[in-house]
């Protein structure tokens, strides 16, 4: 049976984008669930539109969301991405805004909101620190503050954005919940962006271009965890 916990932090989000697709899809996925409940960090697997359901039917630890979602109402609207149907997929977040699907902030205020009515996490992805000072003001859960000339390179984290970011979004609500990615390409890296403020991090291309994507996932989480507890004790 699923566990249902509240995600809270350190926690890490991974995304296979479209990377993989089907039986791929769901072997990380498997392998994520495992990681999450070894380290006790919540994993946040931000699944395929097609694939939502295997996972979320076939995962107990980890948290399914949608890689997006309009704000549509039920009726017309073909092809455009339900959110009813995410749900009863067996997502229970979306991530919005992300800088391969970017709204408007009209619209992603308008797209909050729907989630807001059934209760879906929104992690709402965010560039500058500018739009990061924005999007906090609409409460969202969570912030992932990624720049996005860094997504999908394995640079290392750039750790003076990432102590701006979490300040700026902490002065503004600090029970918004902040993650740091783009070019998070190993454990080190995990651990000094939650050392620099973050509550979570994660990872597309560094995990499933690495090596052994599995492994890859154990360093990366384990690192959330040791950075945690190190930051308890400071």
């Amino acid at each position: 049976m699923r566990k249902r916990i509240a995600i809270k932090p350190p926690f890490f989000e991974i995304g296979p984008k479209n990377y993989l697709f089907g039986d791929e899809v769901l072997e990380l996925a498997l392998a994520a669930d495992e990681v999450s409940e070894k380290y006790d960090v919540d994993v946040l697997f931000t699944t395929p539109y097609a694939d939502i359901r295997m996972v979320s039917e076939k995962t107990e630890n980890i948290h399914v969301f949608a890689p997006h979602m309009d704000c549509d109402p039920i009726g017309l609207g073909l092809a455009n991405v339900l959110p009813e149907s995410m749900k009863a997929a067996g997502a229970v977040g979306v991530m919005l805004n992300h800088t391969e699907r970017p709204l408007s902030f009209e619209a992603l205020s308008d797209t909050m909101a729907r989630a807001g009515e059934l209760n879906l996490i929104t992690n709402v992805c965010a560039d500058s620190v500018e739009e990061i000072q924005n999007i906090a003001r609409l409460n969202p859960f969570i912030i992932t503050a990624e720049p996005a000339e860094l997504i999908a390179l394995r640079t290392g984290v750039d750790l003076d954005y990432a102590t701006k970011a979490c300040e700026s979004i902490k002065a503004i609500n600090p029970d918004i919940y902040v993650l740091i990615g783009a070019g998070i390409k190993d454990g080190s890296d995990v651990y000094n962006a939650i050392m620099a403020g973050a509550d979570a991090s994660g990872s597309s291309s560094g995990i499933i271009k690495a090596q052994n994507p599995v492994s890859m996932i154990n360093e990366m989480v384990g690192a959330a965890r040791q950075a945690w507890n190190d930051r308890s004790q400071q």
